[in-house]
């Protein structure tokens, strides 16, 4: 199995915000916005599996800035890291000034996605490269993040977190 690089996977979705996308302040409903970042978490997942894949969890969403009504958003998806099967997602979220055209980060998400078969059983996934330094941070973070959300669930003993002890020691 080839491994492939975040390149590889990354997905641009840009749409605009429209009336019934708003809540009564006239920003982007919450829910609206999870529903466009797991879209191209979706894809980039797929790009990186070439499989069919499924939503495993939601490990971080942040909503730094409201996103008004008429404003352009654009959705960043790529993976970070694969595991054996499963693919560490990270989504940044963009909106696009609507006079100078400058983009400005306006939330930030990670997702975890499992590759399938067509009966729904997990399916190993291509290893990732990462190119940029910040792809590697990201990559390298990645391992921690899985340790702890594995720790906290008891499916890891907290002496096997290597990575999370590395940060103490």
């Amino acid at each position: 199995m080839d491994s492939r690089t975040p390149s590889d996977s990354k997905t641009i979705l840009t749409d605009l915000v429209l009336p019934s996308e708003t809540n009564p302040l006239g920003n982007l409903f919450g829910g609206e916005l999870l529903a466009r970042m797991d879209r191209a978490a979706s894809i980039a997942a797929r790009r990186h599996s070439r499989r069919i894949v499924v939503t495993a969890s939601v490990n971080h969403v942040a909503f730094n800035r409201m996103i008004a009504l008429g404003s352009v958003v654009t959705v960043e998806a790529k993976i970070s890291r694969a595991f054996k099967t499963s693919m560490e997602v990270i989504i940044d979220v963009w909106i696009e000034d609507r006079e100078s055209g400058l983009k400005a980060q306006a939330n930030e998400a990670i997702y975890t996605f499992v590759a399938v078969d067509e009966q729904g059983q997990p399916v190993p996934v291509p290893q990732v490269i990462p190119e940029s330094d910040l792809e590697k941070q990201r990559y390298d973070a990645a391992l921690r993040r899985k340790q702890l959300s594995l720790v906290l669930a008891g499916k890891m003993k907290p002496a096997e977190a290597t990575e999370l002890k590395a940060l103490f020691i």
